[in-house]
């Protein structure tokens, strides 16, 4: 089985970090081209600008090559070399001499964290601006002009996501779904990217998978409209579990998003495994969504779909900032989203139903399974076992009502397998 420990997924961060993404443009692209180099069979699309995808439409593609406000003495006060987190997304280009009056509109800081650059959009309302600390704000000369910068462009193009699936023996599907979109972010963005790209790598070495894996990689919001508004009959017809992959980096909490109900069985797994492998975890309410759950839960599409985060977005003081950065995240953090999700899909992976095959309790001492029955914890797990394989009753459940490590229980139930002592629940 391959595994990816928290310093792979740290580095494959700081590789990432740097670039400047958005809902489109060449960022996603390069972001693309780095996950698809690791992991080949990744497919990227390309949904053209104009596309109708529900009650939406895919924006024109924004790329931006430079971005700075410099004064008289041609001292650059904002420079988005610097940092790409200088300039609101999606500006407009502009490249004019303005009074400090007129700039001021297009300026964006945070008087509560004076240090911070914010974090700005305007995907769908053209516009241009500036974020930058506040403290860089309050030292502008009110009384001067000054030049400002945006080479930027917004013209016909394409939306782009990445897709990859990992078939196993059943066509029932596991979702898993980040997002590509942001700038340099660590726990908002960075973090989604490499954990997603961990459990694939540790997907494709797991033997004998029972689910088949849908993977994307696409941009909030628009990209999962997007992707949906192509492939939901699909997936509502296959779709058993799915988890949005977002706020994985830090090491301060655990968090779970339920879905819009809180009953699918994606929120069962994700609750038993939290309870039963963490010692503490919030759950927030479905009221507090705010990534992609949104979409994938909507009531016209009404997929299975939660969130295991560290934590969660909007609870942090460092969200959309720049205070959001590597030192922000670190391989624990990752490393311990990566466990929690990874064990998530092992659970879901052997959570089937059984039922026994003999009327009445077998015998087990002509199969060698009584003397372990004797005084024992693993005799006491097969008897509990069999009192409950009832082909209704799933694995997850009985592990509860016989207070039994599920993992042990799976082990158990491969015995009595072989010895033809139960059988699969064949669903429908």
């Amino acid at each position: 089985m391959l595994k990816t420990t928290g310093n792979d997924l740290y580095k494959w961060a700081c590789d990432l970090f740097p670039i400047n993404r958005s809902i489109t443009g060449p960022g996603v692209r390069e972001t693309l081209l780095y996950i698809q180099n690791l992991f080949p069979a990744l497919t990227i699309h390309e949904i053209p600008s104009g596309t109708n995808v529900f009650d939406w439409t895919v924006p024109d593609e924004w790329s931006i090559k430079s971005a700075f406000i410099e004064n008289k003495k041609r001292e650059r006060i904002v420079d988005f070399a610097n940092t790409n987190l200088h300039v609101v997304a999606y500006s407009e280009p502009i490249d004019e001499w303005i009074s400090y009056d007129e700039l001021d509109k297009h300026l964006f800081s945070l008087p509560d964290q004076p240090d911070a650059i914010p974090y700005i959009t305007s995907f769908y309302r053209r516009n241009w601006g500036f974020c930058l600390t506040h403290n860089q704000r309050l030292s502008l000369d009110k009384k001067t002009c000054y030049h400002v910068v945006i080479n930027s462009k917004l013209e016909k193009g394409s939306l782009t996501y990445g897709e990859l699936i990992i078939p196993g023996k059943s066509e029932k599907e596991v979702l898993l779904s980040t997002y590509i979109c942001h700038p340099s972010l660590g726990n908002n963005e960075i973090s989604g990217i490499v954990v997603t790209m961990g459990l694939t790598h540790w997907l494709t070495g797991l033997l004998d998978r029972e689910y088949t894996y849908r993977i994307l990689f696409i941009p909030e919001t628009i990209g999962a409209i997007t992707y949906l508004s192509k492939n939901y009959r699909e997936m509502k017809d296959n779709t058993i579990a799915g988890f949005v992959v977002t706020c994985v980096g830090d090491d301060r909490a655990y968090s779970f998003m339920p879905s819009r109900t809180g009953k699918t069985l994606a929120d069962k797994i994700a609750r038993f495994t939290m309870e039963n492998y963490l010692s503490k975890y919030d759950e927030y309410s479905f009221l507090e969504r705010g990534s992609d759950e949104r979409q994938y839960c909507s009531p016209l599409i009404d997929l299975p779909v939660v969130s295991v985060m560290r934590s969660k977005y909007g609870t942090y003081p460092e969200y959309h900032t720049s205070l959001d950065n590597l030192d922000l995240i670190c391989s624990e953090g990752l490393g311990g989203a990566f466990d929690i999700i990874s064990k998530c899909i092992e659970i879901l992976e052997i959570n089937q139903t059984y039922i026994v095959t003999n009327p009445c309790e077998p015998q087990l001492g002509k199969r060698g399974l009584y003397t372990l029955n004797s005084n024992s914890k693993v005799g006491d797990t097969i008897n509990n076992l069999l009192a409950y394989l009832d082909g209704k009753t799933d694995l997850v459940d009985i592990s509860k009502i016989i207070q039994a490590d599920i993992f042990v229980c799976n082990e158990t139930i491969l015995t009595l397998l072989k010895y033809s002592l139960i059988k699969k629940n064949i669903k429908d």
